[in-house]
Formats: structure tokens, C-alpha cells, sequence
């Protein structure tokens, strides 16, 4: 008969734990570590078994190994590049995506892969060892990682496919899909399904085809005829994308998505945007003329950081609060391009869109 922990057990393991957060260097944060370690506690006295330990202890090392390798490059704007494995490099796709791991770090971006070969070895070869990030899967039969990030110390060997691909996408401040299987059409519905429920972004999404290629376009036909004619997305959800043949476009199309715009995120139930400069009042009119359709209610309103962002690296930048009904994402795309076509921003942020 299996035994567990008693309640005085319990008790003790808590005050242990008390004890040692007020010996941390570090208090910054120290409900969100107490909270996390309460939990561990709680598991603790539960009925689960070795198994659930076994995949609760290794989550959280891939956890561990993505937040310290990240934490060092969080104010670079990083580029996500997803495509097929197979792709052998004399292929016109596997030029592409090397051109385009060159452009975008000759922009100042960084270029993250899932670490493997065929589009994801492009995309480190193009983009260089230092301007590289790996985010390889731990595999029975494959896969190796690319030998332009092995041995790197921005090469991570994942053990499960839920943590690599939060750090490919909690990283990521755009995404570029090139031709791929399964894995490529799912990470493209995902970027897509986390946007729309305000898990992820909203970040700039270019599908990039070699020159003359369908592969994308004959997605976004399929889109339009089997989603959009059937009413089972919003008519407006294609311009979450870009689909090309050309690198300069592609290239546009992430550079333009922060012109004006920074980031947003979820204060209770208010969208935040930041911005790089401040629109004006009338501006702010024309967006509440333009864009009314996408609020539940109130209207857009010019706003300092919240109380809740204190902490928050971008205290400092102007904002726009409204309550964004979380279901016309494609309306949400069309309102940043149009502020990115307002305002004034800087020289320096024009000269340097990379920077967060």
C-alpha cells in the first residue's frame, strides 16, 4: 500500500520552504516562486505516480534551459523559421530561406529554428552561429541537429515538443513559414489559433514560397474556399498573413509590423498596445471611426502604463487601451497597419526595428 505524506508532514515541508525563499538572492519576484513551489507541495501529498514526477521533473528543465538562454537576448526582436526537415540544400526553397536568415539579420533580427536540417539548417547557415538560435527535439531516430548550431551555446536539446514550441513561439517577434509536412501546416494553424485567443502575439506572419511557387497560395486558396466562404472564419482573418515569392516583401512585411507599433498584452480584460511614439488625439478619433466594430464596449483611449505593468520593461511608452472582443483578429491586423501609418517615430527606432 502506497503512503504519502502527512498533513504535519505537509505543514513542515511548507515552513521549510518559507525559510528558504527568505534565503534567496534574489526576492524580486518572490510570490510567483512562492506560489510555484506551494504547488510542488501540494503535488507532493497527491496520488500521482513516478511517471507524472518523471514528466513534471523533465518540463521543467526544458522550462529551465529555455528562460536562462533567453533572458540574455530578450531586448532583440528574434525571427521564428518553420519548414520542412526534407528540404535538401541544392532545393530553390532551402536558397530561400537562407537569403531570407541572411536579410533578416542584416536588419538586426535574430533567427531561431527548430535546430534540424532542410529548412531549419537554411535558416542557421543563412543567419550565421552568432546571430543563431537551435531549438532542437530530443528524437529515437532523428533528429541531429544542423551542424551551423551545433555545439552552440544557443542550441537546445528539448525533451518534449509542448516546451520547444512555447519557446519558438513565446520568443518569436515574427514567424516565417516556408514549405513543409504536418509539422509546418500545424505550427502554421497554432501562430494562428494563439493569436486569435490572445496566447501569442500579435506577431507579423509571412508565408514565403520559392520564386513562381503555389505551396502557400494553394493553402490560402483553401483558406478562402473551405474557412472564409463557409463562415467558419472572420473574412478579415487572411490578412493575419503574408504570403510571398518575394524576400523583399517578406522582409517588409516584419520591419513595417514595427514601425509605430512595440507589443500588446492582457490587463484583465483590456487589450494594452504600446507604441513607439504617441498618436494623436485625432488619430485616436479616426481609429474609434474605423475600428468601433472589434470593441465590446468603451472606446479606444490614449493611456500611461497600468498600475499592473509597473514592473514592466516598457513603463515608459505610450499605450492604447480598449476591450477587443477576441474574435476579429484579422480586424485587430488591419488596426496595427493603420497605426503603424500614423505617428511619428524616431530616427532611431526607424533605423532599428529589432529593438524591443
Amino acid at each position: 500500500m502506497t503512503s504519502f505524506p502527512s498533513f504535519d508532514t505537509l505543514e513542515s515541508l511548507q515552513a521549510d520552504i518559507a525559510e528558504l525563499i527568505d534565503q534567496l538572492p534574489n526576492l524580486k519576484h518572490r510570490r510567483l516562486i512562492q506560489q510555484s513551489l506551494a504547488i510542488l507541495v501540494r503535488l507532493a501529498g497527491s496520488e500521482i505516480e513516478r511517471l507524472d514526477w518523471k514528466i513534471l521533473s523533465a518540463s521543467l528543465a526544458d522550462m529551465e534551459r529555455g528562460l536562462k538562454l533567453f533572458h540574455t537576448y530578450r531586448h532583440v526582436r528574434k525571427v521564428t523559421i518553420f519548414g520542412s526537415a526534407r528540404i535538401p540544400p541544392e532545393s530553390p526553397e532551402y536558397r530561400m530561406a537562407f537569403d531570407f536568415a541572411r536579410y533578416v539579420t542584416e536588419l538586426g533580427f535574430m533567427v531561431m529554428t527548430g535546430g534540424g536540417g532542410g529548412i531549419m539548417q537554411a535558416g542557421n547557415e543563412g543567419a550565421g552561429r552568432e546571430n543563431s538560435f537551435g531549438l532542437n527535439i530530443q528524437l529515437p531516430f532523428e533528429q541531429e541537429a544542423n551542424p551551423f548550431i551545433v555545439g552552440d551555446s544557443k542550441l537546445i536539446n528539448f525533451k518534449y515538443f509542448f516546451t520547444r514550441k512555447l519557446f519558438l513561439l513565446r520568443e518569436s517577434d515574427a514567424v516565417a513559414l516556408f514549405p513543409g509536412g504536418f509539422g509546418t501546416q500545424d505550427e502554421a494553424f497554432e501562430c494562428m489559433t494563439l493569436s486569435q485567443t490572445g496566447k501569442f502575439g500579435p506577431v507579423p506572419l509571412v508565408l514565403i514560397d520559392r520564386p513562381g511557387g503555389d505551396y502557400w497560395q494553394a493553402w490560402s486558396d483553401y483558406i478562402h474556399k473551405h474557412l472564409v466562404q463557409k463562415g467558419l472564419i472572420s473574412p478579415e482573418d487572411p490578412s493575419l498573413y503574408t504570403v510571398t515569392d518575394n524576400l523583399d516583401v517578406a522582409c517588409n512585411a516584419i520591419t513595417r509590423f514595427y514601425q509605430v507599433y512595440h507589443s500588446s498584452r492582457y490587463v484583465r480584460d483590456q487589450l494594452v498596445i504600446r507604441l513607439k511614439s504617441e498618436l494623436s488625439d485625432t488619430e485616436v478619433e479616426q481609429l474609434n471611426a474605423n475600428f468601433s466594430d472589434i470593441l465590446v464596449q468603451g472606446q479606444i483611449e490614449k493611456s500611461k502604463a497600468l498600475a499592473q505593468e509597473a514592473q514592466d520593461e516598457t513603463v515608459d511608452l505610450p499605450r492604447l487601451l480598449l476591450y477587443f472582443n477576441q474574435r476579429d483578429l484579422g480586424r485587430l491586423y488591419q488596426m496595427i497597419a493603420t497605426i503603424n501609418q500614423m505617428g511619428t517615430p524616431s530616427a532611431e527606432t526607424t533605423a532599428h526595428p529589432e529593438r524591443k
